[in-house]
Parts: structure tokens; C-alpha cells; sequence
């Protein structure tokens, strides 16, 4: 799998509900460049999920099935904690 450019995943991070933003953007301006390709994959993988689903899973009312995304989301979420 080809890896995006930056610029689109950071437009990809750009999402329809503010809640997913400031979670998604500043966790790729902060980890993005340093994660490896399988990583970097995963996100991408995450980030083609539909808001609704994105927003339960962030949010804890539903648990992702998938292993790696759930991985992925615990990341983002832990780059989020103050």
C-alpha cells in the first residue's frame, strides 16, 4: 500500500465534527512524521471510517472491532489526554 502524502492526510484529518478535529490534527502534526509505514497505514485505515463510527469509538460508546484500529484510536486518544 502507498503511503499518502502529508498534505492529504491532514486534509483527511480535517473532519465534520469538531469533537474528531481536535483529537485527529493535532495528533498528526505531533506523531504523524515520526510513526513507521505500518502506522502511518493504520491511520490512513482510520481515517477512511465514517464520522459517526470514528465518533463512537473515540468517544467510548462502541468498541472497534478491528485490533489495529483499535490500537490506533488508544494513540490518538492518549495524544489527546492532558
Amino acid at each position: 500500500m502507498e503511503l499518502m502524502n502529508i498534505a492529504r492526510v491532514r486534509w483527511a484529518c480535517r473532519r465534520g465534527m469538531l469533537e474528531l478535529d481536535v483529537l485527529l490534527q493535532p495528533f498528526i502534526e505531533a506523531q504523524y512524521e515520526a510513526m513507521t509505514d505500518e502506522n502511518k497505514n493504520t491511520f490512513i485505515r482510520l481515517l477512511e471510517c465514517e464520522d459517526p463510527e470514528l465518533f463512537a469509538w473515540f468517544m467510548g460508546h462502541e468498541q472497534c472491532q478491528d485490533p489495529l484500529l483499535a490500537d490506533m484510536i488508544v494513540k490518538v486518544r492518549g495524544r489527546a489526554a492532558p
